[in-house]
């Protein structure tokens, strides 16, 4: 006889699995065979099945009689069809608020009240809880005919407890030609009458379409719209499941999923229903885990049972992949971790928590309101929850047991303030993000608060920001760190990531990019990619040639060009020439596509807002434009906020970008991490964009919006500014895993430490004295002269050369980078280490650098102008493929370096610029001839006005001057528009044209 391959086999194998025999065997159709390994299932009855109410009656009462047989009978004893009335008030709030409300809290009829499944027991739970939950009533049904319209019609399985269904089963075996991607979705879609109680939303958990190599998942049918996710371990950091030396790839599902205690676990702490009973069932959203989401919380929480507090955990999770989901359900079950035994770290006995709280530390108001709503529904004990804003807040939470306590890095520094003391306390340290927009400063606060010392340590760098969790002091054993984010960096690895034999460091759970992609849930966004070059003519407008260093120069001409409001509208025009007719008139997404425009910086931004503003009323106003950018900045001499442009309150301006009013939003750095809006499908990018940034920037895109039908093919980017090669390098490190080489050699800070001794700017027993004031919180006037003593020396007391001192300084700022990031992870301390951390801390802000530095490269900017730009598609819709190797990154550089290693690489301002313009123009056939004609002719009108010796040339007055050059500049155009119409034209309609064109003059006068 040969196998059964077969969907029934698969059917018959599952079954088997669930309740230790099947169908096949009790027919006698198949020869029993002894299985010991099964998870407790009854094997139920098709004929039990009630399809009106969607119950299997026969185990629905057993488990009433067998477990509460006394309020069962008070019913009896009222009523002769108390059958009838038990089901028809489960039906009726069923339909109110689903199944799993009634779970849950169970069904109340008069004065009776009916638990409808006893939840699975905690360390700390008694005998009775334990004996309860093994009265529980797990049964498998295979094909239930469910409808009442068409009664031969089938589900293959479903499951249910106590009766109540929590999973329907479509089998399909590829092997026979049908498997559950296609064949196993379509019949759900098309083929399966969603108006039968069973599949209503909200009356069964999850359905599932299950094959012998994939799983997928929906929690609501909605006919040929319904959304399928997988729920597949990923397999070479791609979709799919890994072979199974014993069996099927998808026997975990039965396997290991659908245990007893694993559903359990599932619906008492994963499972949730969105939004209040105020809304319809049917409006509101049922989330069930995804494997990764399932996988990562229950890892987390079984080895912090066994190794017990003071440990640390990153968790690399694509962008889009429900990080928020995760952190929610992490942070509710780490509260009631117990340890395995009382040798765990940190225990205090096996049925005491190991936490007393769970901080969760993000910037986003939508995990505040998950963790919420979540915990609103997983606990008995409502007030568990509590905001931490302020120092008294976080104390008074945990005197008063709340369990989670939610804050935003901003407010942490003031919420540990006053806390002498904290170190008897466990914590559980949940980071969103990890490298997001958490500074060092406050990191290390939080380290204080937890019984270590505060680290004062702030890169300017906005990349640099984060990662430091355990940044600068010595880790205590009363606080673990679980760090969450898509894109670790390799300092967040070699602080959060699991040292290997090798002494690499890899994430602890990982779910790549190239999985969320392959698996659709979300989207890839450099499938589309459209880049620019742009092309410029720098004009020369002083006659002498001073010598400036090339490298610096040509970064300050780009910039300089760039930012230009006259080739922001150039930008802005061919912006709108595609937003407009490519996603607007081609209603992409059903008409609610969006698009957003990332800008260098404030400045730039407003700009942009300002001429695609003037594009959009010029064109009839199609629709609006929004622009974000926090505080307050001033552009030519006019202060701007967010919410005057707009129009309302910056907090207004997410809600708005939503509705249908807006369809671009042009931003600098805001929103650029942390914003999810599925309808964006459409990225303009104006901006430097590399490493984290590039990816956590572009990923805004990747949202899925599947009732918007949105797909790979409606996204679109283009790019001014970066290109294909530059955003591959960027993507390739997180398209599969991330890990780190080795750590840091720290044995660095030992020659660094010699190098700035020997220079002699400062003495050790300088350093002594300082440490000793500062630490036992000497007046600050007391610091002071010995830092301005060491600076001094710096300054001219050394007689060093410029190069000397940039080299000094450099060195230094090594050194307290080095250390800060490293100190925590340590595994031995040097005390001369920590103390000149802090010494140079206080000195490096002292330090200046005259001659080479900012203030000449600045001045490269007032000798040259702007006389020409335009811009060629260099590629259009350019998929750009990312390596699937690991990518293994390099820890930070360790090697102590200074300034000006090499020769300087200077030449004549003539050549900086006839090298700028060989990059730049290259390819543009116009000549700017004409234009110089007509600017030498204005120039020489301009200096003949008989206000301009007066009124502008001997004019001290920086502003009167710059007022008299606008009206002798109106003038003269006003007498030349007969002979320049056209120009005078282009002046009148475009005011950056003609901003533009007066910088320009005002530079050729002088």
């Amino acid at each position: 006889m040969v196998s059964q391959t077969n969907e029934q086999a698969l059917e018959a194998s599952i079954e088997k699995h669930l309740t230790g025999t099947c169908l096949e065997e009790q027919r006698g159709i198949r020869e029993q065979v002894p299985f010991s390994r099964h998870h407790g299932y009854r094997l139920g009855q098709a004929s039990d099945f009630n399809a009106r109410y969607a119950v299997d009656t026969r185990f629905l009462w057993q488990f009433l009689e067998t477990t509460q047989a006394e309020e069962l009978a008070r019913l009896k004893d009222r009523y002769d069809n108390w059958q009838t009335r038990i089901l028809d008030r489960f039906d009726k709030l069923a339909k109110k608020y689903g199944s799993l409300h009634l779970l849950k809290r169970g069904l109340d009829i008069e004065d009776v009240h009916l638990h409808l499944m006893y939840p699975a027991p905690l360390a700390s739970s008694s005998d009775r809880v334990r004996q309860n939950f093994e009265e529980n009533i797990f049964s498998s049904t295979r094909q239930v005919r469910y409808s009442m319209t068409n009664t031969l019609e089938e589900i293959d399985m479903v499951l249910f407890l106590n009766g109540l269904p929590f999973a329907t089963l479509e089998l399909k075996n590829p092997w026979t030609g049908q498997t559950a991607r296609y064949h196993g979705q379509k019949q759900y879609r098309l083929d399966r009458d969603t108006s039968q109680t069973l599949l209503q939303f909200g009356r069964c958990l999850v359905h599932m379409t299950v094959d012998t190599d994939e799983v997928y998942m929906t929690t609501k049918l909605a006919g040929q719209s319904t959304f399928f996710l997988p729920f597949n371990k990923g397999h070479n950091y791609g979709a799919g499941n890994p072979p199974n030396p014993d069996g099927h790839k998808t026997a975990y599902l039965w396997e290991d999923v659908f245990s007893r205690g694993s559903i359990a676990n599932i619906i008492q702490h994963f499972v949730r229903l969105d939004g209040t009973s105020k809304l319809a069932l049917n409006k509101r959203t049922l989330f069930f885990p995804r494997y990764h989401q399932l996988d990562v919380v229950r890892k987390l929480v079984a080895h912090t049972g066994e190794y017990g507090v003071g440990q640390s955990y990153l968790v690399q999770h694509s962008a889009g992949s429900g990080k928020s989901n995760s952190i929610t359900w992490a942070a509710y079950q780490l509260i009631e971790t117990y340890p395995a035994t009382t040798d765990v770290p940190g225990a205090r006995g096996i049925e005491v928590p190991l936490f007393d709280s769970v901080i969760v530390v993000t910037d986003r108001r939508l995990l505040d309101k998950q963790l919420r709503e979540n915990i609103r529904e997983f606990s008995e004990v409502k007030n568990i929850i509590a905001p931490a804003f302020k120092s008294a807040d976080l104390k008074q939470s945990l005197e008063q047991g709340k369990k989670i306590i939610i804050t935003t890095i901003q407010k942490f520094p003031f919420i540990i303030d006053g806390i002498d003391d904290m170190s008897e306390k466990r914590f559980a340290v949940i980071i969103d993000e990890a490298h997001g927009s958490q500074d060092g400063t406050a990191h290390g606060k939080m380290n204080q608060a937890m019984g270590q010392a505060a680290d004062g340590e702030e890169e300017p760098d906005s990349q640099e920001k984060v990662l430091k969790a355990m940044q600068a002091r010595k880790r205590r054993d009363n606080a673990s760190y679980f760090a969450f984010t898509a894109t670790p960096k390799n300092s967040t690895l070699e602080k959060f990531g699991e040292p290997q034999p090798d002494g690499s460091f890899r994430p602890f759970h990982l779910y790549s990019m190239k999985q969320a992609i392959e698996e659709g849930f979300i989207l890839d966004v450099l499938a589309n990619y459209t880049t620019y070059r742009s092309y410029y003519e720098i004009q020369k407008s002083i006659e002498d040639n001073p010598v400036f260093d090339t490298v610096k120069a040509q970064k300050k001409l780009r910039a300089y060009v760039e930012r230009h409001p006259q080739t922001i509208a150039a930008k802005a025009e061919i912006m709108l020439d595609h937003f407009i007719p490519q996603v607007v008139n081609t209603r992409r997404l059903k008409g609610k596509a969006k698009g957003m425009v990332i800008t260098q910086n404030i400045e730039a931004a407003i700009h942009y807002y300002r001429a695609i503003s003037r594009v959009l009323a010029a064109r009839g106003n199609p629709f609006k434009v929004l622009i974000a950018f926090s505080g307050t900045k001033e552009v030519g001499g006019i202060e701007y906020t967010e919410a005057e442009m707009n129009g309302f309150a910056e907090s207004d301006t997410r809600g708005k970008f939503d509705s249908d009013e807006y369809r671009l939003l042009v931003v600098a750095n805001k929103y650029l991490t942390g914003f999810d809006q599925p309808k964006l499908c459409t990225m303009y990018v104006d901006k430097k964009l590399q490493g984290v940034l590039a990816v956590q920037a572009l990923s805004r895109l990747n949202r899925s919006a599947p009732k918007l039908g949105k797909k790979t093919e409606d996204l679109f980017i283009l790019d001014f500014f970066n290109s294909v090669d530059d955003i591959k390098t960027a993507f390739d490190p997180f398209y599969t895993a991330t890990s780190l080489s080795q750590a840091t050699d720290v044995n660095v800070l030992h020659e660094l430490k010699d190098n700035l001794e020997e220079v002699g700017v400062f003495d050790w027993p300088e350093v002594e004295d300082f440490i000793a004031l500062y630490f036992d919180n000497a007046d600050a006037q007391k610091l002071s002269p010995i830092i301005d003593a060491a600076a001094d020396r710096f300054d001219s007391e050394l007689g060093l050369e410029e190069e000397e001192k940039a080299d000094f300084k450099i060195k230094a700022k090594q050194f307290v980078k080095i250390y800060g990031q490293m100190a925590s992870i340590m595994p031995f301390e040097v005390l001369a280490w920590e103390k000149l951390f802090w010494f140079l801390k206080f000195l490096i802000p002292k330090l200046k650098i005259k001659g080479k530095g900012a203030d000449e490269i600045d001045a490269l900017l007032e000798s040259v102008d702007l006389s020409s730009y335009g811009l060629e598609r260099v590629k259009l819709n350019h998929g750009i493929g990312l390596d699937e190797a690991d990518t293994e990154l390099t820890p930070t550089n360790p090697n102590p370096r200074g300034a000006y290693d090499g020769e300087d690489d200077r030449d004549p301002l003539d050549e900086i610029i006839q090298s700028f313009n060989e990059r730049w123009f290259q390819g543009w056939e116009a000549t700017p001839e004409e234009q110089r004609v007509k600017f030498l002719s204005i120039m020489k009108n301009i200096q003949e006005h008989p206000d301009f010796e007066t009124k502008y040339r001997n004019n001290q007055d920086a502003d009167n001057r710059s007022l008299a050059f606008d009206k002798i500049f109106e003038e003269v155009m006003l007498e030349r528009r007969r002979q320049d119409l056209e120009l005078y034209r282009l002046i009148a309609s475009d005011p950056a044209f003609k901003s533009s064109m007066q910088q320009s003059l005002r530079n050729l006068i002088g």
